[in-house]
């Protein structure tokens, strides 16, 4: 596809599909508006993505979202098939343009970065995408990339940071708004909201909970971040306050007679991975 074409904006409406919008999806051309790119790829980021379409689509919205980027099509169903993502899907269904969807392998392919460039985006906004994004891909957004962090920066930085506030036993835990730098996790803080952690609830549904709960936030403070004020306020991070949350390994789960019940308790909870 060369830049022309994706320049091309071209107008559709579509009927949305899922049950959660009932409305007519338009998707258009509007100069005045500023280009957002949004990434994500697991079903907890369709979530975001829905709150970005839906306030995109009122009459005084600054910004229209302008392109989709997430993981390439994989094999599910012990290989028998090769299915899209489901954020990819997701977007489909509520008749997103399949042309602007992406699917690079890596973020920082100079053809996806050609793609990228040619749509000028003001801001792209990150929501568990899986994927490294290169200092040439963060400088080609003029108001830069904001990612949604479920965990209360800089606690929890990295691919688990809901799995190991469960298997730790914290009573809080929350939501951020964080600027992305080459360093994990490490940018500037927009805003966080806490949240009280269930002593039953599991990691899938918590993580839900953080997503949704994030993508109100981002939205509160999309004005901010599109006027610059956003950068302005944003808070560094403490590094020596960091923790660090690696992937959950198979063996890790595993529960122990050995071991006390608490232990145990929290263990159960770990029934999620995601790169975030």
């Amino acid at each position: 596809m060369n830049s022309s074409s994706l320049m091309l904006r071209r107008f559709l409406c579509f009927n949305a599909s899922t049950p959660s919008s009932s409305s007519i999806l338009c998707f258009s051309s509007n100069k005045n508006r500023k280009p957002l790119v949004f990434l994500g790829s697991p079903q907890v980021s369709a979530t975001v993505l829905d709150a970005l379409l839906n306030a995109s689509s009122a009459p005084d919205s600054v910004f229209e979202v302008a392109a989709i980027v997430t993981q390439p099509p994989s094999r599910k169903d012990r290989g028998k098939k090769v299915l899209p993502s489901p954020l990819a899907q997701h977007a489909l269904d509520r008749g997103f343009p399949s042309d602007l969807i992406f699917t690079p392998a890596r973020a920082g392919e100079d053809m996806f970065l050609s793609s990228l460039r040619a749509l000028q985006p003001e801001l792209c906004i990150t929501a568990a995408y899986g994927n490294i994004l290169p200092s040439k891909f963060l400088n080609i957004p003029t108001l830069g990339t904001v990612n949604i962090h479920p965990s209360l920066l800089p606690l929890y930085r990295g691919a688990a940071p809901v799995q190991r506030a469960l298997q730790d036993g914290v009573k809080e835990t929350g939501v951020s708004l964080a600027f992305t730098v080459r360093a994990l996790d490490a940018g500037p803080v927009i805003a966080s909201q806490r949240l009280d952690i269930d002593d039953q609830i599991k990691a899938p549904d918590l993580l839900a909970l953080l997503f949704s709960e994030g993508s109100k936030l981002l939205i509160h403070q999309l004005p901010s971040i599109f006027d610059g004020s956003a950068k302005l306020k944003a808070q560094s991070q403490d590094d020596s306050k960091a923790t660090l949350t690696p992937k959950i390994s198979p063996e890790e789960s595993w529960l122990s007679f050995d071991q006390e019940a608490v232990v145990q308790h929290n263990k159960d909870g770990l029934k999620l991975e995601l790169k975030l």
